[in-house]
């Protein structure tokens, strides 16, 4: 019951009754309508009584049997009865124009109407409009239009698609007698069901390409019951619905739990079609999406844009800005409905959708929140798709300031995840914390390589200020940039786009680099370049000089310890000529440039030992000086006798200790009167 089945209805109204004499029934006998022109008359011998426009389509029809059937009819011809009778009336705000009320007046009339998913929708509005009750008569319009609604249309895929399709122009009676809600509900269901025994064939696809269908499965071979539905069978049926319906369906598929990944391929396949970026394109895939799905219908008004364009009636606005209001609306329903999980829908998506939401200004917040999106999967982003024009008032070719912000809400987004509470085991958690901060590293990795590829990009722009470009290299940790070559040559497009920069601006752009992180092939151009600070120069050959030295120690120390395998000591002069001859003419530049600090080195190393040869000759004749002071002074003599003295008592003292022990006291008193003495 899944297929597409195109079921059509038909039935009559049967007798008249209520109201309508014998007689009537006997002479409104017809075989049907006759258009003339743009009017509609009834094929029978008996004039018409009254004249009924719907739409600019004039209706010659009769009294009797369209009051037994509809309660506005009996309303509307009882308020117009006065003193002058007006048999005219004017339904120009009936829901499905002037083909649902020509089937609703040959429903009144007895003839045959034949309900099918294209016009059920339209004639169910209509019957509602015009008061088809069963107060009036049993079976009447709305109970049949009901009834096919609940046992034909929603127990059919395609019917269902459908007559939601027929719906967008049917607002707001669609929506009130639940319509939308009915058939969002049955191809959500239908969606998410296991479709082994789903009759699949496609409405937005051609027969030819359809898979087999269920029913010739059944009876076949073993092998060909194996094949498998693949998941997105439905994402083309679904992508030719306007967008406030394809929102409903998909509300309707979250509630069942269908997988976010699903989902999200479901939003980027509709987002293909709805916004090609041109009219022209736009139509088209208009016209390829629904062609087999909507061939039954009439007048060829259930595209897309047709349905858009009833909503938008009155304004006086030009195509370009009609086509605008659509895409935005578009951006900010499919923004709303993106399922929260990470790697649901691509980066490059996202970005896609960011870049057309600045350019047809979305609602700020909804642009917040779809920039928190990009930035929980920046890693993924490629060089062009972060080439996002500036739609803003800046003076910069590209949105810089819409990247800094997409780089913050990533590093905002990896602490989040560092510091998010996990509920394992204790070694479990270990596991999973070293393993998650190796993954968080590699994006960080990743993100750093794409940032100096977008500098090296934008630097080019001379109205690049230097503050946004330092920012923006800056934002990243160090950790995140193992090497800085591509930072190097961002850094060297800035300067080659801005050669009037002084000597501080050069030396403040070059601090986001560090020169110990530079390749030998960076540090050999970045001997030579001109543009570059001389200070920075120098210190790019202090670190070439290192890491030549430990390549070829680490070389010799590998050759040494490897005794099977002899490899070729790489010394300084087979590296130069292995290397081009612009790297070696550079290293001819760096190395007379390293000569000339060395012997400027050893300058200042002779000085400084000629300054400490002279400042030991000044410090002993100052010590000279002193001594001679000290030996003319009287104290300095006394001092030397009472030193000899103390000498002279330590000697009495150890060889008088053994015969006699005297105590502390007494050998302090002999002491102070042997002072006294020699002192007086």
């Amino acid at each position: 019951m899944w297929e597409s089945e195109n079921h059509s209805v038909g039935f009559g109204a049967g007798d008249y009754g209520n109201g309508v004499p014998p007689s009537a029934k006997h002479a409104l006998n017809t075989h049907g309508f006759d258009l003339r022109g743009n009017s509609w008359h009834v094929a029978t011998d008996i004039p018409s009584d009254l004249l009924v426009k719907v739409e600019g389509v004039n209706f010659h029809l009769h009294k009797y049997p369209l009051l037994s059937r509809s309660g506005k009819m009996n309303r509307c011809i009882y308020e117009s009865r006065g003193p002058d009778l007006n048999n005219n009336l004017v339904f120009d705000d009936l829901p499905g124009g002037s083909e649902a009320f020509e089937l609703a007046a040959k429903f009144c009339y007895g003839l045959a109407v034949d309900l099918t998913a294209a016009n059920i929708s339209g004639l169910r509005c209509a019957a509602e409009y015009l008061e088809m009750t069963e107060d009036l008569e049993e079976g009447n319009l709305i109970f049949k239009t009901e009834a096919f609604l609940s046992y034909v249309v929603l127990s059919s895929w395609r019917d269902s698609i459908v007559v939601l399709k027929s719906c967008e122009k049917l607002s707001p009676w669609a929506e009130n007698l639940q319509i939308i809600r009915r058939c969002s509900e049955s191809i959500a269901w239908k969606a998410c069901a296991n479709p082994k025994g789903i009759r699949w064939a496609y409405t937005g696809k051609p027969t030819k390409v359809c898979s087999p269908k269920w029913n010739d499965l059944k009876d076949s071979s073993p092998s060909r019951n194996h094949q498998l539905v693949p998941p997105d069978w439905w994402f083309e049926d679904v992508s030719i619905l306007r967008i406030d319906h394809f929102v409903r369906v998909i509300t309707a598929i979250k509630v069942k739990g269908m997988r976010f990944e699903v989902i999200g391929s479901s939003i980027m396949h509709y987002s293909s079609k709805w916004l090609p970026g041109s009219v022209t394109d736009t139509t088209n895939a208009s016209d390829e999406g629904s062609t087999s799905a909507t061939s039954h219908t009439s007048g060829g008004s259930n595209s897309w844009r047709g349905g858009i364009h009833m909503i938008v009636a009155g304004n006086k606005e030009d195509h370009s800005t009609i086509q605008a209001k659509d895409e935005r609306m578009i951006i900010e329903s499919l923004i709303s409905i993106i399922p929260p999980q990470k790697d649901c829908v691509s980066c490059s998506f996202l970005l896609k959708l960011l870049r057309m939401a600045n350019m047809l200004k979305v609602s700020p917040a909804l642009v917040t929140e779809l920039e928190k999106r990009v930035g929980m999967q920046f890693e993924q982003a490629t060089l062009v798709d972060l080439l996002i024009p500036s739609y803003s008032k800046s003076d910069t070719t590209y949105d810089v300031d819409l990247i800094q912000r997409l780089l913050e809400h990533f590093l905002v987004q990896e602490q989040t995840e560092i510091s998010s509470p996990g509920r394992q085991s204790f070694s479990d958690k270990h596991m999973y914390d070293g393993s998650q901060r190796g993954v968080i590293q590699n994006a960080k990795m990743r993100v750093a390589r794409l940032v100096d590829s977008y500098l090296t990009e934008v630097a080019r722009d001379r109205n690049l200020s230097l503050t946004k470009f330092q920012v923006l290299a800056e934002a990243l940790p160090e950790s995140a940039r193992t090497c800085d070559d591509g930072l190097y040559r961002a850094i060297d497009s800035y300067l080659k786009a801005h050669p009037t920069l002084t000597e501080h601006e050069r030396k403040r752009l070059c601090r986001v680099m560090d020169c110990q992180k530079l390749s030998i092939d960076a540090c050999m151009h970045a001997a030579q370049n001109e543009r570059l600070p001389l200070r920075v120069v120098v210190q790019v050959l202090f670190s070439e000089q290192v890491k030549i030295s430990n390549a070829v120690s680490n070389s010799s120390l590998k050759e040494a310890s490897d005794s099977q395998f002899q490899l070729p000591v790489m010394n300084r002069k087979t590296l130069l000529e292995a290397t081009p001859q612009s790297f070696q003419e550079g290293w001819a530049a760096a190395n007379k440039d390293i000569n000339t600090l060395k012997f400027e080195l050893e300058t200042v190393k002779n000085k400084y030992v000629e300054l400490q040869t002279e400042m030991e000759k000044l410090q002993r004749q100052f010590e000279k000086v002193n001594n001679k002071q000290k030996q003319s002074s009287g104290w300095s003599s006394g001092w030397k006798k009472l030193s000899k003295l103390t000498t002279k008592i330590s000697t009495l003292e150890t060889t008088e200790n053994e015969s006699h022990h005297p105590t502390i006291e007494e050998h302090t008193k002999k002491v102070h009167r042997r002072w006294r003495n020699s002192i007086s």
